[in-house]
């Protein structure tokens, strides 16, 4: 079940480029709630507070509760809007959302029990397939993440989606197939076995040329002989 993350706002009065280019001097960042139905609601967000949130993992699965105006709407972030050169936010979309609304989102994935697996204690490495799962759900039942144990899994093994415990009234949008979501590949040894390889095709070419260097000098040596 989602829990709802808290951001504080303003209310701003007017809507267009001008306006929002006079909330960002102010040092602030323009955002809008929309949806349900209901008119927009202008509002403003601490560029500090915002960031914290964005650069979390799941920004856009997270439900929000912003408090503005005497009034609490609880949203979803739909788009946010970068600088071409510094990226940090300039405007963001919320979404309000009904107790009917179903939408899709990606749920990050976490890996646990990393101990527990014997491919790993051997040398083996997690190759993620999926950072991320598209599910369909109603906002109020995003989950946090989606957990994958990985007690037991082998070098060699993958953990496809079905592995995966889906909370109640979640579903995925791809059902067609049991997707991979990780594998327990075999330890990268290969880049040590070439360099080793390198060594001794040197060391060879080494003991190549040093051996053509004394036939050349023997011969030199008979030749110099036959003279005298």
């Amino acid at each position: 079940m989602a829990q709802a993350h808290q951001l504080n706002a303003e209310l701003r009065e007017r809507a267009g480029k001008g306006a929002a280019r006079a909330v960002r001097r102010e040092g602030r960042v323009p955002a809008v709630i929309y949806g349900n139905k209901q008119e927009p609601v202008l509002i403003s967000l601490d560029p500090v507070d915002l960031m914290k949130e964005y650069q979390k993992a799941g920004f856009f699965s997270h439900v929000y509760e912003i408090a503005v105006g005497g009034e609490t709407y609880k949203v979803l972030a739909r788009d946010l809007q970068t600088h071409p050169i510094k990226d940090h936010p300039i405007h963001v979309d919320f979404m309000r959302f009904s107790a009917k609304t179903r939408l899709a989102v990606n749920v990050y994935v976490e890996f646990v029990n990393e101990e527990e697996c014997p491919g790993l204690k051997e040398g083996g490495v997690l190759n993620v397939v999926r950072h991320e799962v598209e599910l369909r759900c109603s906002p109020d039942s995003i989950p946090e993440s989606l957990i994958a144990d990985l007690t037991g899994y082998e070098i060699g093994d993958s953990l496809h989606i079905s592995a995966i415990t889906l909370p109640e009234g979640v579903e995925l949008t791809i059902t067609d197939r049991d997707f991979t979501v990780a594998t327990i590949a075999a330890p990268t040894v290969f880049t040590e076995v070439e360099d080793e390889e390198d060594e001794e095709g040197e060391a060879a070419e080494g003991e190549a040329a040093a051996e053509d260097g004394d036939e050349e000098g023997g011969d030199d040596g008979d030749e110099e002989k036959s003279e005298e």
